[in-house]
């Protein structure tokens, strides 16, 4: 088991869990991580043209065990957030909502993404009963016509409507949690469509938007490429879109903010050209591991980089999460990424997409 030491009981900014790492970042993580992302399936019931899973087997169709589940869990007690998704749809999942429970019951800040094709009434009091802290909707169209063109199927209808019965339901249970967000990737195909999809989340009682960057390797596929982000080349158009979704989430008491960053514009924004991807923490905080126990850096390498035998840092059916966590391959990405020559994933981040 992993030492801890004491984190903020404010949880819900994971910016607090970076607090004092800069002045500690070499080879060697002097403490264990506060955040892990495990992807409790890789299985998913849509295609999306922005996902590397609908072009490529990134490893074999599975669910997260249980016994995997708990032995990483178990290694950190004191972890102050989780994340419960990778590539796949957590919601599939039948040991989600114990998952959750398991995780709730040290008092750990719980999360996820889904794309709330799966959200049937009979579910909403389960789901609200785990006590899981956040609930992340990625729809990423406001009309059903784009949603098809970029998830690969037409689900938009189902999903906006028992999404809105479940903010119903939670409002007349007096649920406070899980708080619910929606969220929109950012194309140049979509971005226009953000005024009326602050609209569509007013509408189904939804108080918080998203704009998710766009993440694509140099390769590219589907609409996952270059000429569709709209982080490199911002235009006038694009902000104009931007600007008009936040007057009418003003209006309509729905925020408006991009993951990472405090407001949507900045995300949109070149962060430096000076070694920027040398400013992440997340190899110092945080530890990702697939359905297979395959420890990766972060949530971003799987969509910006092909194979996973490239960058893989460990396996926890092999090894404790001590051994991965300082372990050779550990210790020799940390450098990289504070050289002039990071690793590949890393090599666009905070010029492309998230730090």
């Amino acid at each position: 088991m992993m030492e801890e030491t004491a984190v903020s009981t404010t949880r819900h900014d994971p910016r607090r869990y970076f607090e004092g790492i800069d002045a500690k970042r070499n080879s060697v993580a002097e403490t264990p991580p506060v955040c892990l992302y495990l992807e409790v399936t890789n299985r998913c019931n849509l295609l999306c043209e922005t996902c590397p899973r609908t072009f490529e087997t990134l490893e074999p169709p599975a669910d997260m065990s249980w016994e995997l589940f708990t032995r990483i869990v178990d290694q950190l007690p004191k972890v102050a957030r989780v994340v419960l998704h990778g590539v796949g749809e957590p919601m599939l999942v039948k040991d989600l909502p114990r998952m959750i429970r398991y995780l709730k019951d040290r008092g750990t800040y719980v999360l996820f993404n889904t794309n709330g094709t799966l959200m049937q009434p009979k579910r909403f009091q389960e789901l609200i009963d785990t006590g899981l802290d956040e609930l992340r909707v990625s729809l990423d169209a406001a009309d059903r016509e784009t949603y098809a063109k970029v998830r690969g199927k037409d689900y938009f209808n189902r999903i906006v409507r028992d999404v809105g019965k479940f903010i119903t339901y939670q409002s007349q249970m007096g649920a406070t949690t899980p708080r619910v967000s929606l969220w929109l990737t950012g194309l140049k195909e979509t971005v226009d469509q953000l005024p009326a999809f602050v609209r569509l989340s007013a509408s189904m009682g939804v108080k918080e938007v998203h704009l998710q960057r766009l993440v694509f390797d140099e390769q590219g596929y589907g609409m996952a490429r270059s000429e569709s982000s709209l982080f490199e080349n911002t235009q006038a158009q694009e902000q104009a879109a931007i600007a008009a979704a936040q007057g009418i989430g003003l209006e309509l008491g729905v925020t408006l903010d991009a993951s990472g960053a405090t407001e949507p514009g900045m995300s949109l924004k070149r962060q430096s050209d000076d070694q920027p991807w040398a400013t992440c923490r997340r190899p110092w905080s945080l530890m990702y591991f697939t359905a297979h126990g395959r420890a990766l850096p972060c949530c971003i390498a799987p969509f910006s980089v092909r194979g996973y035998s490239n960058y893989t840092l460990g396996d926890a059916t092999q090894q404790s999460l001590r051994e991965i966590w300082n372990s050779p391959a550990y210790s020799g990405f940390r450098n990289s990424l504070l050289s002039d020559a990071p690793p590949a994933p890393c090599q666009n981040c905070g010029m492309r997409w998230s730090l």
